[in-house]
């Protein structure tokens, strides 16, 4: 505890913090090697044990890497738009599950981003995208809801990853990661995978054709169906 009375973070936070910072505002860049345990402890006035524990809460975040070896170390990650999204979802499904935030709070979000991004996929995507799109397809008949929601998943990180745009796609991802399985089994009405996917299929030949307005009307109506279906 500090002589202000308030309790200090442990060692090792502190030393991840200013690791963390000089990784974020790019001092230290992607695939450049951290000082090494030694170093830090000099820097830092703090144990081996403290800095291998910042060094192993940094790769945990998807910071760093760490190889052993002669020619090891720790080293600056290179930013991973599905490392950076795993740890988006995380906090996401925090706030979701444990606040006053939910499902159409979500859905507000997907919205504002999920409607541009359908015109960008459509003005952007290569034959490689809208094979992954196609592959993300499902049997509306089917009644694996598990199943179903990771599909749905995939077709829109397909959907992303198409607007060639990797911040629009990291900021995506994340949302079709929330553990929802059981708000959307409990609520889901008759009929309503089977519009999914109709609604899947009508937005991939949009994006196919290269058609930005139609695929921009065809994702918001298909926002407007699940709010309906699925909130109050």
């Amino acid at each position: 505890m500090g002589v202000d009375g308030a309790v200090r973070p442990p060692a090792y936070q502190t030393l991840a913090e200013d690791l963390r910072a000089e990784i974020t505002s790019g001092r230290l860049q992607p695939g450049e090697r951290l000082p090494t345990e030694p170093q830090l402890c000099a820097r830092s006035g703090v144990s081996r044990s403290t800095v291998r524990e910042a060094l192993r809460l940094l790769a945990s975040q998807h910071l760093i890497v760490t190889t052993r070896g002669v020619t090891g170390g720790s080293f600056v990650a290179h930013p991973s738009p599905a490392d950076l999204s795993d740890t988006l979802s995380t906090g996401l499904n925090l706030l979701i599950n444990t606040s006053t935030a939910g499902l159409y709070d979500l859905l507000e979000v997907r919205e504002s981003l999920e409607v541009p991004a359908a015109a960008q996929a459509a003005r952007r995507r290569t034959d490689e995208h809208l094979a992954e799109l196609e592959a993300a397809l499902f049997d509306p008949r089917t009644t694996d809801v598990p199943a179903m929601l990771a599909a749905h998943r995939a077709f829109h990180s397909a959907l992303g990853a198409a607007t060639g745009n990797p911040l629009l796609e990291l900021l995506s991802r994340p949302l079709y990661q929330v553990s929802n399985e059981r708000d959307v089994a409990a609520t889901a009405p008759a009929g309503f995978w089977v519009q999914v996917d109709a609604d899947h299929r009508e937005l991939l030949r949009a994006i196919r054709a290269g058609d930005a307005d139609a695929a921009t009307k065809i994702a918001r109506e298909h926002i407007t169906f699940i709010r309906a279906s699925l909130t109050p």
